[in-house]
């Protein structure tokens, strides 16, 4: 179930009436998520409702255990944990991979392998909530929590349908306590949620479902494009991937504040970064803190010599290019982006000393579209279908210098809404991180405030791609 869907536009009003309704019983309002949520996710596939569910029961088990057993047990309950869990992940997302890349290996010497490679579904966000389950268990280990003996809150925690399929990822510290307690209906939150939550909705069917239309059309055919064609798409990918991402983060985080849930921030303008290194602590914030608490820090993070620091640093980013998919593109996106943060953290004094301190001008001139555009190419990587296609796409940019040319006068009158609505998105940002301009929207009358409602709706209607269409599905769910 899409969150830019009708099913949705049914599902979560009668959702959210029934949670309001049962809400001060604490087991009835959990046992009505924990049914929203499983019914949420079943509308992909009902059969892989079983992973979540053996997870959950698998996490929670190991959760209760670890605290009463020897050392030695612990780490073998840990262990089971990890087995499981990363088992799961790793069979469903890598196995068809590995088997594909090492028939591949044998072709390039003349040897034909007869392995047959496995056509194996991906279950939709499993790297989510595999994340989420394990950071459960891993802080138990850890003496930072302890295990909840609420079976039913714990389950609701793994399954939460705003954020089950693509985050945030939420640690147990912060979200499962919320399922804790009862929570009071308040409106000011209400009002917040559905703001929020349509903010989300024009990133998403506004900017990155019509972006995703120019995109598709050149990296989908990158030998009949060159040039400008080339480069204004990655620029449009580059916001397609965001407005997406962002935009469901929105929707997520917004869904869950009208029930009275708080969730992490999980994008803080990421395209205002001045380099590398801050660009990931601005983009998908909740994985990439998950990667430095459960693998950078534990690999030695900063209190390593200098080469340990800087290889642990690389591979993480590799690691993280590898969890967005199975793909050799993956990969290089996220060891690029690696390569160049250890190049930052080497070279970290002599940028502060010619640049002044982190706030001055000249860093903020030079810093933001140096790193914006070395986002871009990275881009290159993740979203070609193939090494191949990345490189003839990055080769057509000077072998074919050609300038868009637009077949119809309906088509550039698209475009040019598009790039407005990026302008004023990007424009809005930098309001909203100097007045809190959403606060504001939210504090104003009643009448302001539905009429704003409403504009959005209308530009979504007028603007946005709806319906069964293959750009209306979210990236990210494919990771």
């Amino acid at each position: 179930m899409l969150f830019n869907s009708i099913d949705f536009a049914i599902f979560f009003p009668i959702t959210f009436l029934l949670y309001w309704s049962a809400s001060r019983h604490l087991v009835l309002r959990n046992t009505l998520i924990l049914i929203a949520s499983y019914f949420f996710y079943a509308q992909w596939d009902a059969r892989f409702l079983a992973l979540i569910i053996i997870s959950s029961f698998v996490d929670y088990y190991v959760g209760q255990n670890l605290p009463t057993v020897s050392s030695k047990k612990r780490k073998t309950l840990l262990f089971v944990s990890f087995a499981i869990n990363l088992g799961f992940l790793f069979y469903f997302k890598y196995a068809s991979f590995f088997v594909q890349t090492f028939v591949d290996a044998f072709t390039i010497f003349g040897q034909k392998l007869n392995i047959s490679t496995l056509k194996i579904i991906l279950p939709v966000g499993i790297s989510f909530y595999t994340f989420q389950t394990l950071s459960y268990t891993i802080d138990i280990y850890r003496g930072k929590i302890k295990p909840t003996k609420n079976k039913l809150a714990f389950f609701s925690f793994v399954a939460f349908f705003p954020q089950l399929v693509a985050g945030p990822i939420e640690r147990a510290s912060n979200l499962l306590p919320q399922f804790l307690v009862v929570h009071k209906f308040n409106y000011k939150k209400v009002k917040s949620g559905l703001l929020m939550m349509a903010l989300g909705f024009f990133k998403k069917m506004v900017i990155a479902d019509k972006a995703a239309v120019i995109v598709n059309q050149v990296y989908n055919n990158p030998s009949d494009h060159g040039g400008l064609h080339i480069v204004f798409a990655t620029l449009l990918f580059a916001f397609q991937i965001y407005c997406d991402f962002s935009g469901y983060s929105d929707i997520a985080i917004g869904a869950s504040r009208t029930m009275g849930f708080r969730l992490m921030k999980n994008f803080d303008s990421p395209y205002f970064s001045k380099s590398i290194t801050e660009f990931w602590r601005r983009w998908h914030i909740s994985l990439s803190t998950w990667f430095k608490d459960y693998v950078y820090i534990p690999l030695g993070g900063n209190r390593a010599a200098p080469a340990r620091v800087y290889s642990n640093l690389f591979l993480v980013f590799v690691v993280s290019g590898l969890w967005h998919g199975a793909a050799f593109g993956f990969i290089i996106w996220g060891a690029l982006h690696g390569f160049i943060i250890v190049l930052e953290k080497h070279f970290s004094k002599a940028r502060n000393q010619f640049f002044g301190g982190n706030r001055s001008r000249l860093r903020h001139i030079i810093g933001i579209p140096v790193t914006f555009l070395t986002t871009c190419f990275a881009w290159v990587f993740f979203r070609s279908n193939s090494i191949q296609d990345a490189i003839q796409i990055i080769s057509n940019i000077f072998k074919k210098p050609t300038t868009p040319a637009y077949s119809s006068a309906q088509e550039a009158l698209e475009i040019y809404s598009l790039i407005i609505f990026i302008v004023l998105l990007m424009a809005f940002e930098v309001a909203h991180k100097r007045f809190k301009i959403l606060r504001f929207l939210n504090a104003q009358i009643f009448i302001f405030r539905w009429a704003l409602y409403f504009v959005i709706i209308y530009v979504l209607i007028l603007f946005g791609i709806y319906g069964e269409n293959q750009a209306s599905e979210f990236i990210y769910f494919q990771f």
